[in-house]
């Protein structure tokens, strides 16, 4: 049965979703959404924590410390009485209403009781990512104001210390054990303890009475792909509001088959993105807490692989960035030998083609099974064996690597966001998940096109494309300190421009096409988005990562960093000896030739003017480390242009023929 709305077809599972209601659903702020899971689920496993990692202070005073390389838990209740103490220890600290305080760690479980210990004594959290300079820690603490820091460890105390004379705090806590005669630097344990001391419950409830769900909540600073980021102003009920959005998309609602994996108390999820981005603290924090969820988390990127399999997971959320190494990492595995390669290339054939097809029919059946015993079993085994589904966001996910996971029976939802819009503007759900699309819409989410930006001749649909306005009580209202970027991005009726293009599919689902600035225009007047191909390469075994360039240029091109691991494979192989250095490689002809391949084959599925008629081979990995992604795993596309703006300029040193 569908509902009609305008000239728009409304499925059942949306009037479901709509009029779904539960005790999770509520208009109040962050912490009053803690005490209340917390009460519903204080016998509940709430966090799970790895020892061996980290000197906590925390431990063993207040939590019991973990086995080194396992993990240990804290319930609900346990939870709760921790972040009760630290709430009444920021008080003492000076930490009231409006106060702005910075979180300058890693993704752990201290994290998440700081975020909500601050919040609850009426603080205004602001957040830094571990990967900041000194610089940029003193422009993301300074620009908000923030009076006191929590930090994680001593390697990024110091990297705050450097700049302190250029800030103006009151206190810093730091999350593991440190030593010091300053009496303005408290441990977490310490903070803790000064706060168990003072808590008065009666006080404490009078705290969260004095906050409104419109009050602000949290400051977070924009990735910064161009230009210095904006802090984006979010309330509670931006925060709480998404949060009901999303939860009522993937709660277990009674429309929904119980074959379909939903999100509920006892659900655990893994936590792993960085807790300072909001797609993380949205996703990963707040919608895991309020639903009675477990979060375990990975508190070393370098042991994602085997602290998967310890906390068993039955959902987590991530960025394309990561699903792209799973799947490079399975077929790096296969490649020990010819027959397993065959094996896995076969597999991957079977699951594409089931993942495309309504009625696999009997044959198609056997070899999904025979593909599940050789392959796909394995996959899920690596995963923890319970992942029922992952939620993808944070950037655009090749529809093929979508389609090879969802036809391995490891389902990835895509979702879309901003930090504008705390994050969720819409995602897949479980049951119906269209590969290649950001899913619908969520709940309360107002979305239309302004087809005017773009020439809808550049784009090969027949459906409408234009930049994504949005509208609803997860969008913020501006940015901190920034008139004139609020108000170039903010209508006064509440519309937010994206600056994404975005198609709308008859049934509402969205398909991303890329960055409003960010698409390409040639000299000949011709527009190119560059994501859709560089999403072709997220499958290929012989390019780790791309960028097209092309602006005010005759043709497209490329910059690619090959799998290098691949590529000795390859040469081992074929009897080729190639040069030790990476850079050497780069410059190797047959090394371009192997790409050559992986190109062709590409372009053969894009149009005319997309086609990449020459690329360059660098050396050197793009990371958030060498500050050319984000934290998010974005690329920062000015930024390798600068670092490698002397291979740039090979591309376009020789003209190139090319057919108009």
């Amino acid at each position: 049965m569908c509902l009609m709305a305008g000239s728009r077809t409304v499925p059942s599972w949306r009037e479901a979703e709509r009029e779904y209601s539960d005790e999770v659903v509520a208009d109040t702020t962050i912490p009053e959404l803690f005490e209340a899971t917390a009460q519903r689920n204080a016998d509940r496993t709430a966090q799970l924590y790895k020892g061996g990692t980290y000197d906590r202070s925390l431990t063993p005073a207040v939590m019991p410390a973990a086995p080194d390389g396992d993990y240990a838990s804290i319930t609900y209740d346990e939870m709760q009485s921790m972040v009760h103490n630290l709430a009444a220890g920021f008080r003492e600290l000076g930490v009231d209403h409006d106060t702005r305080v910075g979180l300058f760690s890693s993704t752990r479980m201290e994290w998440a009781l700081s975020d909500f210990a601050a919040l609850a004594a009426g603080g205004i959290v602001t957040t830094v990512y571990t990967e900041s300079s000194p610089r940029q820690v003193k422009y993301l603490l300074s620009d908000p104001g923030a009076d006191g820091v929590v930090v994680e460890n001593e390697a990024l105390l110091d990297r705050l210390l450097e700049v302190e004379d250029r800030l103006e705090l009151s206190f810093i806590v730091t999350i593991d054990e440190y030593d010091t005669d300053r009496d303005d630097v408290y441990t977490l344990g310490e903070l803790h303890e000064i706060g168990a001391k003072a808590y008065d419950d009666a006080r404490y409830r009078s705290w969260l009475e004095e906050r409104s769900p419109s009050d602000l909540a949290s400051l977070i600073y924009t990735s910064g792909t161009t230009g210095q980021p904006k802090g984006v102003k979010l309330t509670h009920r931006n925060f709480r509001s998404n949060v009901n959005q999303v939860y009522k998309r993937l709660a277990p609602r009674p429309d929904k088959d119980p074959d379909h994996p939903t999100l509920s108390p006892g659900t655990t999820s893994i936590s792993f993105l960085p807790l300072a981005h909001v797609f993380e603290r949205l996703a990963g924090h707040f919608v895991m807490f309020a639903a009675g969820a477990t979060v375990g988390y990975v508190e070393d990127p370098d042991t994602l692989a085997d602290d998967i399999k310890l906390i068993r997971p039955d959902t987590g959320a991530s960025v394309p960035r990561v699903y792209e190494r799973i799947f490079d990492r399975m077929r790096d595995q296969a490649s020990e030998s010819p027959i397993k390669e065959r094996i896995f290339e076969w597999s991957t054939d079977v699951a594409r083609e089931w993942a495309r097809t309504d009625d696999p029919g009997p044959l198609l059946g056997l070899k999904h099974a025979v593909s599940d015993r050789l392959v796909y079993s394995q996959l899920k085994e690596n995963l923890g064996g319970n992942i029922e589904f992952m939620v993808s966001g944070g950037g655009s996910l090749s529809k093929e690597l979508c389609e090879t996971f969802l036809g391995m029976d490891l389902t990835i939802v895509e979702g879309y966001g901003l930090t504008e819009t705390a994050p969720v503007v819409s995602v897949n759900p479980p049951e119906d998940v269209r590969p290649g699309t950001m899913g619908v819409p969520v709940v309360d989410e107002e979305v239309k096109l302004d087809t005017h930006v773009v020439d809808q001749d550049d784009f090969e649909t027949s459906r409408d494309v234009g930049e994504l306005l949005v509208r609803g009580p997860n969008v913020a209202d501006g940015y901190w300190n920034r008139e004139k970027e609020t108000a170039q991005s903010f209508e006064p009726d509440g519309w937010f421009h994206t600056g994404d293009i975005v198609e709308r599919t008859e049934d509402d689902f969205l398909i991303y096409h890329d960055r409003l600035k960010e698409v390409i225009v040639l000299s000949t007047g011709k527009n190119v988005a560059p994501q859709p191909i560089e999403d072709a390469f997220s499958t290929s075994d012989r390019v780790a990562q791309a960028m097209v360039v092309g602006d005010d240029q005759k043709f497209i091109a490329a910059m690619f960093v090959p799998n290098f691991e691949q590529l000795r494979r390859w040469a081992d192989r074929e009897g080729i000896d190639l040069p030790d250095s990476e850079a050497e490689m780069c410059d190797d002809e047959r090394v371009h030739a192997w790409i050559q391949e992986a190109v062709d084959e590409v372009n053969e599925d894009l149009e005319k003017v997309e086609t990449i008629k020459k690329f360059v081979l660098l050396p050197r990995e793009w990371t958030a480390e060498n500050d050319l992604l984000t934290p998010s795993m974005k690329k920062k596309r000015r930024n390798i242009r600068k670092a490698f703006e002397d291979r740039l300029s090979e591309i376009y040193e020789d003209p190139v023929t090319v057919d108009d």
